[in-house]
């Protein structure tokens, strides 16, 4: 065979391959993140900023070992040389955020342009914003009927639980996690059972046991208060407000003692509806019962739909992160 016809076949051969195999030709950026639940919500926004020039791996801190959390990615990240180059890490604010420079965690999470941030407490804060609540009842049920306003009842849980969430945070910036803790905020700040009908008692019920807990707290610290109240102030500039105060507990409390308790009672009524509606309609009981396999083999649980959710794009805060990616990468 002619040298020419062998070289112009290799060649063909390799950008064949390189078709195949583009990543050969792109830098790759490997992405820390904590956990498996992690991975999809980082992958998703990440992929935003692949192009030809690089693309990103999404993965755990150790390849050695189970080990995973915030403290094993900033410790593997701040440790390694490629930081920055090859190599950025992706966790969740907590508080850290919040926290600004009180602890050597947020100073080392708010101060490096490497490590990314949720500002929002957690992922399953961005799952369960409220705009998009509605739209995981209709997956979760294929009931497209209005039931609560998630927004708005999202908007007043937050209100209520507000000048609770300040002590909270004054203790923890001030080093003390013993006089209302995390989980003493959880406890007094978890809805009860929530009637579809009558979602106001839940709110009515919610109100009482934080004003008890916010005059043991002012009775108490009484030299704090003005403290407490000023924090609002600055972190108003972080944009904490009242009215989204959700956004900033703890993720899986407001998942599972918040959201969770508004959703699954709609879920439950939205299907029974379609239920009853397939009875109605159907002009046979076999007919019923292949049309009731039909509808339940399409639904899936109100839990897996809203950990699958990305209904989280016109969110400020998922928009301020984007807003830090774009910066570093664009």
């Amino acid at each position: 065979m002619p040298t020419t016809l062998k070289s112009h076949i290799s060649s063909s051969y390799i950008e064949a391959a390189n078709r195949l195999n583009p990543q050969r030709r792109r830098r790759r950026i490997v992405a820390y993140v904590e956990s498996y639940d992690d991975i999809a919500f980082w992958r998703s926004i990440l992929a935003e900023f692949e192009n030809e020039e690089r693309y990103f791996q999404v993965m755990l801190p150790s390849q050695t070992s189970l080990s995973k959390g915030k403290k094993m990615v900033l410790m593997n990240a701040l440790d390694s040389d490629a930081l920055g180059r090859s190599l950025i890490a992706c966790v969740d604010s907590d508080y850290d955020y919040l926290l600004q420079d009180a602890t050597v965690t947020s100073r080392k999470l708010n101060g490096n342009p490497y490590i990314f941030q949720t500002y929002a407490y957690a992922i399953e804060n961005y799952q369960c914003y409220a705009e998009g609540l509605h739209d995981v009842c209709v997956q979760a049920t294929l009931n497209d009927r209005p039931s609560l306003d998630f927004p708005a009842l999202l908007r007043r849980y937050s209100e209520i639980v507000y000048p609770l969430f300040l002590w909270n945070i004054w203790f923890y910036r001030n080093h003390d996690t013993h006089s209302f803790s995390m989980g003493d905020f959880n406890s007094v700040t978890r809805l009860l059972e929530v009637s579809v009908a009558r979602p106001e008692r839940a709110l009515d019920d919610l109100t009482a046991r934080v004003t008890k807990r916010l005059n043991t707290l002012r009775n108490r610290h009484h030299a704090l208060r003005r403290a407490v109240e000023a924090l609002g102030q600055q972190l108003l500039t972080l944009g904490l407000k009242p009215q989204n105060c959700y956004l900033f507990i703890q993720g899986h409390h407001l998942m599972d003692n918040v959201v969770m308790k508004l959703i699954t009672p709609v879920c439950t009524q939205l299907r029974r509806e379609r239920e009853q509606e397939i009875k109605r309609l159907s002009r046979h009981e076999e007919q019923f019962r292949n049309e009731l396999t039909g509808y339940e083999n399409c639904l899936a649980s109100p839990e897996l739909i809203l950990r699958k959710s990305d209904n989280y794009r016109d969110m400020e805060l998922y928009q301020r992160l984007r807003s830090d990616l774009e910066h570093l990468f664009k």
